[in-house]
């Protein structure tokens, strides 16, 4: 079911830069109280990829740095003032003329979601979604958000709460919360009277993205980047081969890296969320007219590329691409991947009548 690619160009990165010298950034990105950017206000004028800075969270009176060798230390961003429907005020502007705003989403159970639009004229957006433990700053995302704009696509990327710059804890599983988060975005963006196109994630937000469609029937184009079919699979990587045990006893885990440092901690609660997510009842429940395209790679020692296949089992309208030699996070195939994306989204609205 492989599908061959192609060569496209080269997608660089581009480093921010903070303006008007006069205006010292005000802000640590942590948004615990929101509600004290209302009497704040500058502007920055910057490129559209944002410098990668690391963020932490806490859980359970731990703070948990975020893992990942794509974020580097910069500066933050400092905000302006929220309106009333949490939108923040513009900046000015990436590249090919593109407009930028930090946006704030408040979801269901109040917390606030940042994001960040990328506005390039166009009457439909494509909302990003990033994977476990990473933010709307991945490389990942980046790119993508990167390719599309500068084929005139609108786009979203936001933090689920608990991950990078949103409010909330960060939790092991959660998957049907960040589904909720998800639909608070399209919410707003259906409010603005903006068209969403497209959603697109990448590992757990592949996953996201399916479970979305799977209950919520109004994206047309559904893009699962290296998501998991089978999420039983990779618990004992990460929390060990005695973890329903341990968990059991103790009533949760905690999860440290190779020095013995805190990470994140695992609660019973919300491994059985992961352990009754059921991607296969998502597939079937998706929208025969919800068009689906899997990327994965081959070799890919997170998710094996097997999962990838099983999702094009399972799936009526359904497209698969295995791209040759790829990494988890497509380290060195980021070109590839951004033209996989562009291809899907143009020729779909080339066949709607839309461009």
């Amino acid at each position: 079911m492989a599908a061959s690619s192609s060569p496209s160009a080269t997608i660089p990165l581009r480093d921010l830069s903070l303006v008007s010298p006069s205006i010292k950034p005000l802000l640590s990105f942590n948004l615990q109280a929101p509600n004290s950017l209302r009497n704040i206000r500058t502007r920055a004028s910057f490129s559209l990829d944002f410098p990668q800075h690391r963020s932490s969270h806490k859980s359970g009176g731990s703070e948990i740095p975020l893992l990942s060798s794509i974020m580097n230390d910069s500066e933050k961003l400092a905000f302006g003032e929220c309106s009333s429907e949490q939108q923040m005020n513009s900046y000015s502007k990436d590249i090919s003329g593109c407009s930028q705003q930090n946006i704030l989403i408040r979801n269901s159970v109040g917390e606030n979601l940042v994001g960040i639009l990328h506005e390039a004229g166009s009457t439909e957006l494509v909302i990003l979604c990033h994977g476990f433990r990473s933010s709307k700053e991945s490389k990942t995302i980046l790119n993508l958000a990167n390719a599309l704009v500068k084929e005139r696509m609108s786009v979203f990327r936001f933090d689920f709460a608990g991950n990078g710059d949103s409010e909330g804890s960060f939790q092991y599983g959660n998957y049907r919360k960040e589904v909720q988060d998800l639909r608070a975005v399209v919410l707003y963006f259906q409010k603005q009277k903006q068209k969403v196109c497209a959603i697109a994630g990448h590992s757990k937000g592949g996953n996201v993205v399916l479970l979305y469609a799977s209950i919520y029937h109004d994206i047309p184009r559904v893009i699962n980047i290296s998501g998991r079919f089978n999420l039983k699979r990779g618990i004992e990587d990460r929390l060990g081969k005695d973890y329903m045990q341990r968990i059991k006893e103790d009533g949760f885990i905690d999860v440290k890296d190779k020095s013995g440092a805190f990470l994140y901690k695992v609660t019973e609660e919300s491994l059985i969320d992961r352990l009754t997510t059921d991607m296969l009842t998502a597939c079937h429940s998706i929208d025969q007219n919800c068009r689906v395209l899997t990327v994965h790679g081959s070799d890919d020692d997170i998710v094996p590329p097997e999962d990838a296949y099983e999702f094009g089992n399972h799936m009526v309208n359904h497209k698969l691409h295995i791209i040759q030699g790829a990494d988890h996070r497509y380290m060195a195939h980021q070109e590839q991947l951004a033209e996989l994306l562009l291809d899907f989204i143009k020729s779909d609205l080339v066949e709607d009548g839309i461009v």
